[in-house]
């Protein structure tokens, strides 16, 4: 699987270059646990507080064209170490932007000055990700042998799930910690994990630099690249590539709807919880010892008066077990995609996930709250199999066509405050309309992938001409 064409063992270059799939799930987990710290230390609503999806999705619209640009120029290798430092001076702005916050308790500066400063930090950083995901996307399709190519990308993609699992759980402890008094410290601390990711990228930069990287080229299977008659050489001729854009945007649309609203989810619409639970919390806590910490404060009195609530601080850690049914179902959904074609399963994924997100709107109690669950598991393979579907026999524009999917995750930025509207207006229930509405046409592109692709499968099929 991780053998090319002409001999070469390039697992050591794959395992490298899947390493940039965690950074970014660290990064993206950081922001999806967001949301609610914003809404709490700046007095903003679901739909305000999306300013922060719109920021990081934002910096992949607009760098994604140049990312591809540079890849091209540049060859993978230089791409990837452009985008580290990126990062890396996105993460060093975290601790100037937190000190500008701190003076909001002062007085001395508006919350507005205050929100927009770590807004331009999230920007900042999603545009060094964006070249790290237009270059390495593609790259680990090329890796090896092309029948698996969706097998690859979806391993990759699993590290990816591991940055995510453990994004949340940082972002608890720093966003979300008291002091003795029981006062918010996360304001003061918010940077800590942003300067840790700052110092490790440079650190991967340095490694890249010195670390073989060989510039595959892609099998060319509709001839855009030899000038043959009776093809066609623009990518936008091609209506699995188009579609698959589309299908990236409203994709990572539900995607990113799902996880920033996680936390407001689970601290309003779960059924009251029983006080014996709260007990046994706190008695775990009690005997925790060094995890006393982590452990404490995940639930709180419910606002209706009986019985407990799960808190922000609790419903950002259970953000960590919905990324474990993330990474199950990339693990899982590798394997699957080495015996079953990937279009068929990315819409089968998209159909179970059009039922748990109408499940969750329909207000079921504990049955909606799994089903929000199981919702990470069935998104857990769409990002990187749309993402192969959509390149797939685009030779050397694969390159160009890869910006364009990556340009497509501005979808996270546009839906969600939409998805913040409609929990504004009824409730956080409802407001899984939106997401249900976008895997549905994720769903249709899959099964109807053959058709647009005129190939049978991405299992070594041949792609016919196009008159």
């Amino acid at each position: 699987m991780f053998v090319t064409e002409d001999g070469r063992n390039v697992l050591f270059t794959f395992i490298l270059v899947s390493s940039l799939f965690l950074l970014w799930g660290f990064c993206n987990g950081l922001i999806d646990v967001m949301d609610k710290h914003f809404q709490d230390e700046l007095g903003l609503t679901k739909a305000q507080s999306a300013w922060v999806q719109f920021a990081h999705y934002l910096g992949y619209f607009l760098m994604a064209i140049p990312a591809g640009i540079l890849a091209t120029k540049l060859g993978y290798k230089g791409g990837i170490i452009a985008g580290l430092l990126i990062v890396a001076a996105g993460g060093f702005w975290f601790v100037p932007a937190t000190k500008i916050s701190e003076q909001v308790r002062h007085g001395a500066v508006s919350p507005t000055l205050a929100f927009v400063a770590f807004l331009i930090g999230v920007c900042a950083i999603a545009s060094g990700l964006t070249f790290l995901e237009t270059i390495a996307n593609p790259y680990t399709t090329v890796l090896g042998d092309q029948r698996y190519a969706a097998t690859r990308i979806n391993l990759a993609q699993s590290c990816n799930g591991v940055g995510w699992i453990f994004g949340p759980i940082v972002g608890s402890v720093y966003f979300y910690s008291k002091d003795a008094a029981g006062r918010s410290t996360g304001s003061e601390t918010l940077y800590i994990p942003y300067l840790a990711i700052a110092l490790g990228v440079l650190v991967l930069a340095v490694i890249f630099f010195f670390a073989p990287m060989p510039d595959i080229k892609t099998k060319d299977d509709y001839h855009l690249d030899d000038g043959a008659p009776g093809y066609s050489h623009s990518i936008w001729k091609h209506p699995h590539f188009v579609l698959a854009v589309a299908a990236q945007f409203l994709y990572v649309a539900a995607q990113a709807g799902i996880f920033s609203f996680f936390i407001n989810y689970m601290t309003a619409e779960p059924p009251p919880i029983p006080a014996s639970w709260n007990a046994a919390m706190a008695s775990l806590s009690a005997n925790a010892g060094f995890l006393q910490e982590w452990l404490s404060g995940w639930l709180q009195p419910h606002k209706g008066g009986a019985g407990f609530a799960i808190s922000d601080k609790g419903a950002s850690n259970l953000a960590s077990l919905g990324f474990v049914c993330f990474l199950i179902g990339r693990f899982t959904g590798a394997g699957i995609l080495r015996k079953f074609a990937a279009h068929k399963v990315l819409g089968l994924y998209g159909v179970l996930n059009v039922v748990a997100t109408f499940l969750v709107f329909l207000k079921l109690g504990w049955v909606s709250v799994v089903c929000v669950f199981l919702s990470y598991f069935f998104m857990s393979i769409m990002f990187p199999t749309i993402f192969a579907l959509g390149i797939f026999g685009l030779g050397a524009r694969a390159k160009k066509a890869s910006a364009f999917i990556v340009m497509a995750i501005m979808g996270g930025a546009l839906l969600p405050k939409l998805m913040g509207y409609v929990a504004d207006l009824y409730d956080m229930s409802r407001g899984f309309a939106v997401p249900m509405a976008c895997f549905a046409f994720v769903a249709f592109y899959g099964f109807n992938w053959p058709k647009f692709s005129k190939a049978e499968s991405m299992n070594g099929a041949k792609a016919p001409v196009l008159h």
